[in-house]
């Protein structure tokens, strides 16, 4: 059993908890990602963690309730235990050599952004952080991701925070103002990677993305999570889940994120306040 320490709501449907993990935070790195059971009746949840203090033997997670399984995790409160947390998986990401970076967030993929910028600053490399959000009330981490960037730039979709674009627009003006980097690592929803490795194509900027596809065991057993990477089949969860984003076919990946869009809102459906009830998740 692994004891939640802190929850705290970062937006209506985001949540970041803190759980001791003493094991887990003592070998963890930028960019892998544990595996979540909440209950004896969830299922298992991959989530990058955003955070760790190897000190007090925690890690931080932040997830969105969009699930069935989620919606479980998130009636969980400091002091709960949750049954089952495995990690770390997946291979860290690789910074030693990174010297100049941009790295973008995409909505809830700023929490997975952050540690790799909080690694870099740390390391005396120059970052500049780049978020987008869909608008001003779904901004997570502002602070957070200000404390760990030499520039942070924050767009939204409809201009709600008075500053209105995409990333890849950010990262261009950070470029036309005489930023020069060397690597761009870019995390968040398949469609906003996909458009911003067709950018860094064209300047011929190394890219990170990291991969996000459906997974279940984390082991490389299921193969749920296959991609195609340079036309050869990987596995998010032992190959990466960093890789290579101008070799990654996002649009391969974005069909397979939809294939069980009608099983998950049905499985939403069926959790009500009964089943709340039943596994511990009202008081």
């Amino acid at each position: 059993m692994f004891k939640l320490l802190s929850k705290e709501k970062l937006g209506d449907a985001v949540v970041k908890i803190e759980i001791d993990a003493p094991q887990i935070s003592a070998k963890i790195g930028p960019g892998q990602f544990v595996i979540i059971r909440s209950h004896e009746y969830g299922e298992r949840i991959p989530l990058t963690v955003a955070d760790f203090d190897r000190e007090k033997g925690s890690i931080t997670v932040i997830f969105q309730t969009v699930g069935a399984s989620t919606k479980l995790l998130a009636t969980l409160e400091a002091g709960d235990s949750i049954i089952d947390v495995v990690g770390p998986l997946g291979n860290k990401t690789e910074l030693e050599d990174v010297k100049s970076a941009a790295v973008i967030g995409g909505g809830l993929g700023c929490a997975i952004a952050y540690p790799q910028a909080k690694y870099l600053h740390e390391k005396g490399a120059k970052v500049d952080i780049i978020a987008g959000f869909r608008s001003k009330d779904l901004i997570i981490l502002e602070s957070e991701m200000e404390k760990v960037s030499d520039t942070l730039t924050i767009l939204t979709d409809d201009g709600s925070n008075g500053k209105k674009g995409l990333v890849t627009d950010g990262l261009k003006q950070n470029i036309e103002k005489g930023a020069k980097y060397d690597t761009v690592i870019a995390i968040g929803p398949p469609i906003m990677m996909k458009f911003v490795s067709m950018l860094t194509k064209e300047l011929g900027i190394k890219t990170i993305v990291s991969m996000n596809p459906i997974m279940i065991d984390g082991t490389g057993m299921c193969g749920g999570c296959r991609l195609t990477v340079g036309g050869e089949t990987k596995f998010a969860c032992i190959d990466g889940p960093d890789f290579d984003g101008h070799l990654v076919d996002f649009d391969e990946l974005i069909r397979r994120n939809s294939t069980y869009r009608s099983e998950e809102a049905e499985a939403v459906e069926k959790l009500h306040k009964c089943n709340l009830d039943r596994f511990g998740g009202t008081k």
